[in-house]
């Protein structure tokens, strides 16, 4: 490119800058008219947030948020200063329906943990009651008990097959390059659909494959701007006609089958149409985060990888993605003699459900003015090294308990504590200290599905679920004790489920992070590096996978007939002739599905964030350990803050890693956006010698 083609571009991109404003504004003037069109609407006396929601496009919980009359009786009615201890009148069950409530009287836990008869209610603001969410409770008496059992015929068992190894091709196809075995090749993939590239790939290597990672050049995004949403064009480019082939149907052993629609990381499942051969074409960027990288370097990274896992399972198969491969891997550590040696059965339903529905996963939290300057002196960014490898050491195991209200005042201070740190998860009604001036420490039910917020205000009580690290560490937290009474919980014995499983995954990063450090060769060093992130995913992954989420169908309506929505569908798409919903229908039966594993290990490392002892090093790390006013952001394993701290980085799980150092003074982010553009800049501007 010579200057004047140059001063050509830049004259073009500006045109193109002026475009994307104007849309942006004409699309802010669109949503302002929909949004005063809701509140209109709110105001007739018959109107509901379930048939207006399908109109504007928008979620209950959005219409909800814009006009809180909407919002259900029962959530409504709790904004009223109750007579008695507020609890929820009803609790929603996983199926939709719900169960009759009566109003527990719930045990305070002090600082000490010892229990006393509940204080008069402090009500929250009606405004935020109305938009919030409301979590599930177990019901009263025998039905909720009956939900304390597993599972019939149902339990996590040890493998008596090996994994079959799949023959696997690494393909860049913004260049071509094709890497099979030791050999390279240089395709012609056309307009890169799926068709053609299944051609190419398989004129080229006869014998076929039976995986092809694309490293590089994302090709269902193919045409993305004809789309209302990415995910559309994914789905449009993974059912394009591929002459010869068919979306595969699945095969042995191996349950997957159909394609996988997400917006970054798909799956396309084929085989042949005469079924002589099956094919998936997936992201290696389920794997690792790639920056230029060769297919080359990407194969040796899972040579490597593989070579890792050997060395602790010697039937280590490394299968599509990281979720599949830690949970094999998982199965092939649960003792084959011994107190589980017949496997981990699977909790009920209905409290898989409640898990769900109570248990988040990591903490996403912007704190903006006057919660922080205007103008922040610094940005500084630290990450917990491969942190949730830190809390698998403890997860829950046996039969649960319901510990209610009354039985848990009934014990003795020793009693509690002993429980709050145990492997539990437990209802409580929160008040934060009329003194406190930090972040806050428990998650609150927000607006959305599935979305959590951290109320700090001094004095502000809501209702919520919490794992038991988090609860200890608002009773016990370095500044002030927060008030918790206990209104339900569930406790579990605990157990070492998950920690040999761990310990050789840790083992193999630790091992390859050492080799990419120590490798004299870039290339090496570089595949080492990236095998290592894929052990990290394996676990993270692995973990995520425990959980289990609910079946989702997906399900189209006339505009016509907008009622005949179900309520509890949520909009994923609209034209002028189809509304597109999908809507949850319980969950599958998943010998390994063990979300109270997940629950606890983010429950410990959301813990972790606020306060976490070194013990080496006779110190403490976390949030609750800075000024305040200085904390700008939680992102899951991150925090943003206002100025840099002297805690100790012994390159362990869980040690505080400075990430990004920008110099302000700076404009405190105000959006995500905002915040990850601040976040680039300190990473880039953070040199190798300033790292902790």
């Amino acid at each position: 490119m010579d200057a004047q083609s140059y001063n050509a571009a830049l004259t073009a991109l500006r045109t193109v800058r002026d475009q994307i404003k104007k849309v942006r504004a004409d699309l802010a003037k669109l949503e302002a008219d929909r949004d005063q069109q809701v509140a209109q609407l709110a105001t007739y006396d018959k109107a509901k947030a379930e048939r207006i929601a399908p109109a504007a496009g928008l979620s209950v919980a959005d219409v909800v948020a814009l006009a809180p009359a909407l919002a259900p009786e029962s959530l409504a009615d709790t904004a009223a200063p109750p007579a008695e201890p507020p609890v929820p009148d009803k609790a929603t069950a996983p199926d939709g329906g719900s169960a009759p409530q009566s109003a527990p009287q719930p045990a305070a836990v002090p600082a000490t943990g010892a229990a006393h008869p509940p204080a008069a209610p402090t009500p929250a603001p009606l405004a935020s009651l109305q938009a919030a969410r409301t979590l599930p409770s177990i019901p009263e008496g025998d039905g909720g008990n009956a939900w304390f059992t597993h599972t019939a015929n149902l339990a996590s068992t040890r493998p008596n097959f090996t994994q079959q190894a799949r023959s696997t091709l690494f393909l860049d196809t913004d260049t071509g390059v094709l890497v099979h075995r030791q050999q390279t090749h240089h395709l012609d993939l056309g307009d890169r659909s799926a068709a053609n590239i299944l051609t190419a790939v398989f004129h080229t290597v006869p014998e076929g494959a039976e995986r092809i990672y694309i490293t590089a050049g994302a090709p269902w995004h193919q045409g993305a701007d004809r789309y209302p949403y990415l995910r559309d064009a994914v789905a449009a480019w993974l059912n394009a006609p591929a002459p010869g082939w068919r979306t595969d149907t699945g095969r042995g052993r191996d349950r997957m089958a159909g394609h996988f629609v997400h917006a970054r990381h798909p799956v396309g499942r084929y085989q042949r149409e005469d079924g002589s051969q099956h094919v998936e074409i997936r992201s290696v960027g389920e794997w690792f985060d790639l920056d230029g990288d060769t297919p080359h370097t990407v194969r040796d990274a899972f040579v490597l990888l593989w070579q890792a896992l050997r060395r602790h399972w010697n039937d280590a198969v490394v299968m599509g993605s990281p979720s599949q491969t830690g949970r094999d891997l998982w199965t092939r550590t649960i003792p084959a003699r011994g107190q589980h040696a017949d496997g981990f059965p699977v909790l009920s339903e209905e409290l898989r459900g409640l898990l769900h529905a109570t248990a988040g996963q990591g903490r996403n939290e912007l704190i903006v003015p006057p919660r922080v300057p205007e103008q922040l002196p610094q940005l500084v960014e630290y990450d917990r090294t491969f942190a949730y490898a830190k809390h698998t050491w403890k997860s829950p195991v046996g039969t649960p308990r319901r510990i209610t209200a009354a039985a848990f005042a009934a014990w003795s201070e020793k009693e509690q504590a002993r429980a709050l740190y145990g492997c539990g998860h437990w209802q409580v009604k929160v008040t934060v200290p009329d003194t406190w001036n930090h972040i806050g420490l428990l998650p609150a039910p927000a607006p959305g599905d599935r979305a959590w917020h951290y109320p700090a205000k001094p004095g502000t009580t809501f209702t919520t679920w919490a794992g038991g690290p988090e609860i200890h560490t608002a009773l016990t937290n370095p500044l002030t004790p927060w008030k918790v009474e206990v209104l339900d919980g569930i406790l579990w014995d605990d157990g070492k489920p998950l920690d040999d499983w761990a310990k050789k995954l840790k083992e193999s990063w630790t091992n390859l992070s050492a080799q990419a450090h120590f490798q004299g060769d870039a290339q090496q060093a570089r595949a080492a590096h990236l095998a290592s992130r894929a052990v990290r995913s394996i676990l993270l992954y692995g973990i995520g996978s425990f959980a289990q989420r609910p079946r989702m169908v997906t399900g189209t309506t006339p505009r016509t007939a907008e009622r005949d929505v179900p309520p509890d569908a949520e909009i994923i798409n609209f034209d002028d002739e189809l509304i597109t919903w999908q809507r949850p229908t319980g969950f599958a039966r998943d010998p390994n599905a063990h979300p109270e594993w997940a629950a606890a290990i983010w429950s410990g490392a959301r813990a972790a964030l606020l306060t976490q002892r070194h013990r080496d090093d006779d110190t403490y790390a976390g949030a609750l350990h800075t000024p305040p006013g200085s904390v700008v952001a939680f992102r899951t394993d991150a925090l943003y803050l206002t100025q840099p701290q002297n805690w100790p980085h012994h390159h362990q799980p869980g040690d505080y890693l400075l990430r990004g150092h920008l110099t302000g003074p700076l404009t405190a982010p105000t959006t995500d956006d905002e915040l990850l553009t601040l976040r680039d800049a300190g990473r880039t501007a953070l040199t190798p010698g300033q790292e902790a």
